[in-house]
């Protein structure tokens, strides 16, 4: 969900991988490592398919599926991938997370397989498809449900105040101007974790100079900091917080003890800029307030920017990827195709995920909440662009200093100007 951590492969332990030996599976087993969490059991189910298919019989392999304990699993990879017993398939966040397996030529560039394959180049969202991408090209096939950020509304206190989600960032500040005067914080904002500031940044800089500024951070050119959309973004930071957007106490509000969700559920903050899962987590913890006053919208517009109101950020998905070292590449290639099919949608619709394929729409009516489930897969279907979160993007070591950054401007320990420059120094 917070991607904290998520990126932590370095490259400690590939170097001493060998170039001769085979995968972990044998020949005829293609082994998977995955995240095991509670969302395995579509993983499970294709698995299962898959070994009883024609597709498993023509290539000679069957897929093994190893479940690893989300607070173990980037610490096994990464051993796993220094050793003989590397999986010929693994699970991962994409871009940062996968960024010392393909310097060190642990993982299979897929984009002329998926460029000459009909089910891989359609089946799934070009936004989503590419946002795992390093430098362009696609090492990972999407495996699990789309979490974009999006901005949450509370209906009730929206009604009492006689008010309409923000289409543009005028509109936004507007908001906050009556919603301060009746002594509403705008947005609940869990302040004490960094990374939901991040979102802020996100969305801004998309808005104001489009998904190219951060695409150059992430490709390793470090005076991107210096865009002059991030200047202006951390600059409009600036008045949100000093015009008390996130109220006077956010720092010490926290998402991930469920203080943030409470704040918006109670009513004490009108909106909430947050990952897609905002929603089975209110429907958790305030069922009442997420069934009768939940609301949700995209990002608002910023009048003078050049990015695309349609462009979304945040985790398009997780993403299977292959071992070069695989013994039976065709059986691994013919495994991630079932994440295509109309079956593993349906799995993953019936565990309230909004699939990332091109068949998804049709299947959304079954969802837990079709409505909502239907906006998540029409805003990023349509969205010419998917930012990946930037710590996720960046990698563990980069991001957690990227983080400190954030909170340093936030609580106005750093001015605008001083957060660029910092940044521009990270290393």
């Amino acid at each position: 969900m917070l991607g904290a951590g998520a990126s932590a492969l370095l490259t400690t332990g590939l170097s001493a991988c060998g170039s001769g030996e085979g995968s972990g599976g044998g020949g005829d087993t293609v082994t998977a490592f995955v995240y095991g969490d509670d969302a395995v059991k579509v993983q499970t189910a294709a698995v299962a398919r898959f070994n009883k298919s024609a597709a498993a019989k023509s290539t000679k392999g069957k897929v093994k599926l190893e479940k690893i304990p989300g607070s173990d699993y980037s610490a096994k990879l990464r051993t796993a991938m220094g050793s003989p017993s590397a999986p010929d398939v693994f699970f991962n966040w994409g871009g940062g997370s996968i960024k010392a397996y393909q310097e060190a030529d642990k993982i299979v560039d897929l984009t002329d397989i998926i460029e000459n394959d009909p089910v891989l180049k359609n089946g799934f969202l070009p936004s989503v498809l590419a946002a795992g991408d390093l430098k362009g090209r696609h090492y990972g096939i999407p495996m699990r449900g789309m979490q974009p950020v999006i901005l949450f509304y509370n209906k009730t206190v929206f009604a009492e105040q006689k008010l309409q989600p923000p289409t543009t960032w005028d509109q936004l500040l507007d908001i906050n101007t009556k919603l301060k005067k009746a002594k509403i914080t705008s947005f609940a904002l869990g302040g004490s974790d960094l990374w939901p500031e991040l979102m802020w940044l996100e969305y801004l800089v998309d808005r104001i100079g489009g998904p190219e500024v951060f695409r150059r951070i992430q490709d390793g050119d470090a005076e991107g900091w210096g865009d002059p959309a991030m200047l202006k973004a951390a600059e409009m930071v600036k008045q949100l917080v000093d015009d008390d957007a996130f109220g006077s106490k956010f720092t010490s509000v926290s998402y991930v003890n469920g203080g943030a969700p409470a704040v918006f559920a109670k009513g004490k903050a009108a909106m909430h800029l947050m990952g897609s899962w905002e929603y089975s987590t209110q429907l958790g913890k305030f069922p009442d307030f997420a069934k009768s006053s939940l609301g949700w919208a995209a990002f608002p517009k910023i009048e003078d920017g050049t990015g695309d109101v349609r462009n979304v950020v945040g985790n398009p998905t997780n993403y299977w990827s292959i071992n070069p070292r695989t013994q039976n590449k065709d059986a691994a290639i013919a495994f991630l195709k079932d994440c295509a099919s109309e079956a593993y949608a349906k799995d993953l619709v019936a565990l309230g995920d909004v699939p990332t394929t091109s068949n998804a729409a049709a299947l959304l009516s079954s969802a837990p909440n079709p409505e909502y489930a239907t906006f998540q897969y029409d805003l990023v279907q349509q969205a010419p662009a998917f930012t990946l979160s930037w710590d996720q993007a960046l990698g563990d070591e980069l991001g957690t200093k990227m983080h400190t950054e954030i909170g340093k401007l936030f609580t106005g320990k750093s001015s605008p100007s001083e957060f660029v420059s910092a940044c521009k120094g990270l290393k």
